[in-house]
């Protein structure tokens, strides 16, 4: 094993060992729906938790060069940004050493987005809940105004209204509807959910249209 493929598994400023590097890279491809997809750098490192600019991704940058110069590692260049593909002698080596040292990978990007969007969904859930509660309060107390209640005031509640539904059916989904992924396979939102099957096309495009969006927690704030 050269300097460049000292053993240990790639987090934080760990050094990554070779092996590691082409489970990252294996498992990157496979979570963009096709295993023999070549990947960028960016995709590598957050599959092994290092941080751009440190000592480990320094490390990787070496190993990438003695994995493509091994051949275990295709280089190519799509717009202008380099990637990095398994050949077949890589698929081989990884395959014997599987479960060795230097194999285990940290917790996944798509499993750390899972992870996260539960986790803000059971701290912000209840805050939404109490949102929409109020809102209803209003409306209730809008409606019971009559005739004094401007249009206006029903159009600017009839949009925070729908913005609190949606926020309360986001958070729900992530912590009731999303499963834990699989890092077997690419974790997409497929955008179904129960009850689809007796909705005609139009009726399923537009509850499709609905659900996009609904695990990207980032988003959860420019709708408050």
């Amino acid at each position: 094993m050269s300097t460049g493929e000292r053993s240990g598994v790639g987090a934080g400023d760990a050094w990554p060992a070779a092996e590691g590097v082409l489970a990252a890279v294996e498992r990157a491809a496979r979570h963009r729906g096709d295993a023999r997809a070549s990947v960028p750098l960016s995709a590598i490192r957050a599959h092994l938790a290092i941080a751009p600019r440190s000592a480990s991704a320094r490390t990787l940058a070496a190993l990438l060069d003695a994995l493509c110069s091994s051949a275990a590692l295709a280089r190519s260049r799509r717009r202008g940004v380099e990637r990095w593909a398994l050949t077949d002698a890589g698929r081989e080596r990884l395959a014997s050493t599987r479960g060795g040292a230097g194999g285990e990978l940290p917790e996944s990007p798509q499993h750390a987005a899972w992870r996260r969007a539960r986790t803000a969904a059971a701290q912000e859930g209840g805050r939404f809940a109490r949102r929409l509660d109020a809102l209803l309060d209003e409306a209730r107390a809008l409606r019971a105004s009559g005739r004094s209640a401007p249009s206006d005031a029903w159009l600017e509640l009839g949009e925070e209204l729908q913005r609190a539904c949606r926020l309360l059916a986001c958070a729900h989904h992530c912590l009731h509807e999303w499963p834990e992924p699989d890092d077997a396979r690419a974790d997409v939102d497929r955008l179904s959910g129960p009850g689809d099957d007796h909705l005609d096309a139009r009726a399923l495009a537009r509850r499709r249209a609905l659900r996009v969006g609904r695990r990207n927690v980032r988003l959860w704030h420019e709708e408050l």
